[in-house]
């Protein structure tokens, strides 16, 4: 018989677990009061076996923090924060704008966990960060108007690298920019490097979806951002499934689909809208669940009062089941509400084990 997950947490927390795994950098920063450490370099680690993932990794954020935060399962329907609703990155000591959005995690091919976020604080003036709603002019340069991402990487989840990149200022050839949104990252195999793919608006009106590819230390784009694809939408989630790369963005506040044999370019859009929603919705994320052939498209019904997250299920990327919202169907939260624009990784039970235990020490201390 299966364990539950608390059942899992309880025999976790009776546990005496090393974290000495990674060796890190000895002028690693002070541990944050959130649990993480910023490192100024990684040490390697062995490249983890995919036939010992076995749970899975939610990170999300909330509009009341502008921060971001961890959450676990061992089924991949049922999740625990792992900091008891709290977060696990503060956005004021990690953005230029002091907060954080969009968070999207995913695992290269050497086993490191690659983080990416947007660098907005939507309340920085009421935070008292600045004196305007936005950084630069609404009336010109729209909402958020931000033109940082924030990149992070790990092996264990608990010892980081962090840069904080200004798109614009690396690349003047983008021009004047509005904004640079929500980005992920994927591997692509034909260049052997990691590719982060994000969106610009320009002129207040019009975005797209540009790459490029990060550097081996994931501090820096390397390249040019490009568009792409011709669709004009936002927050792309791409999911290589066999040979064909799987595309799902938003425009119009519905998340719509579309398909490539090329990472980067060649997507063949749908019209239709692929979430069952009535509201807006935005921030779709694919993970597939462990062991099966089904995968998981979940996304953010940000329309929705309270908001909370939507699930559809799939096997072909044609037909979609309905699976409801946390809480409101198979999907759950045990200690926490209201998660905005999240995205699924992979973990081991040891590092499920090591993270679980991490937070625990943090929060007795």
């Amino acid at each position: 018989m299966k364990r539950t997950l608390f059942q899992f947490l309880l025999v976790i927390s009776c546990m005496c677990i090393s974290l000495n795994a990674i060796a890190q950098d000895t002028k690693a920063t002070a541990p944050s009061a959130t649990g993480i450490v910023i490192v100024p370099k990684l040490s390697k680690a062995p490249k983890f076996k995919e036939k010992d993932l076995s749970g899975y990794l939610l990170v999300y954020f909330k509009d009341q923090t502008q921060s971001a935060y961890f959450a676990i399962s061992t089924d991949g329907y049922t999740f625990t924060d792992i900091n008891g609703g709290q977060p696990v990155m503060n956005g004021a000591e990690l953005a230029e704008q002091k907060g954080v959005r969009d968070p999207h995690i995913t695992r290269g091919p050497d086993g490191a966990f690659y983080l990416a976020m947007t660098d907005l604080h939507i309340f920085g003036k009421r935070a008292g960060y600045r004196d305007t709603e936005f950084e630069r002019p609404a009336e010109k340069y729209g909402w958020g108007n931000n033109r940082a991402i924030v990149l992070m990487k790990s092996y264990d989840l608990i010892h980081w690298t962090h840069s904080d990149f200004r798109v614009d200022k690396a690349f003047p050839e983008l021009g004047d920019i509005d904004c640079s949104w929500a980005p992920q990252t994927i591997y692509d195999p034909a260049k052997k490097k990691m590719m982060v793919y994000f969106t610009i608006r320009y002129d207040n009106k019009e975005c797209h979806m540009y790459y490029s590819y990060a550097n081996e230390d994931f501090s820096k784009l390397e390249t040019v951002p490009q568009k792409i694809t011709d669709i004009g939408g936002i927050d792309g989630d791409i999911t290589k499934v066999g040979d064909k790369y799987q595309m799902f963005y938003v425009s119009d506040a519905k998340v719509l689909h579309a398909v490539s044999d090329k990472i980067n370019m060649d997507y063949k859009a749908e019209s239709r809208r692929i979430d069952p929603e009535k509201v807006s919705t935005e921030a779709p994320n694919v993970f597939k669940r462990i062991g099966t052939d089904t995968y998981v498209l979940m996304y953010d019904v940000y329309g929705k009062r309270p908001s909370n997250m939507g699930f559809s299920e799939t096997t072909d990327f044609i037909n979609f089941k309905n699976i409801g919202h946390f809480n409101e169907g198979v999907m759950k939260t045990t200690n926490f509400s209201s998660p905005k624009h999240g995205a699924v990784t992979y973990l081991t039970k040891k590092e499920i084990k090591a993270i679980v235990e991490h937070w625990k020490r943090m929060n007795n201390e």
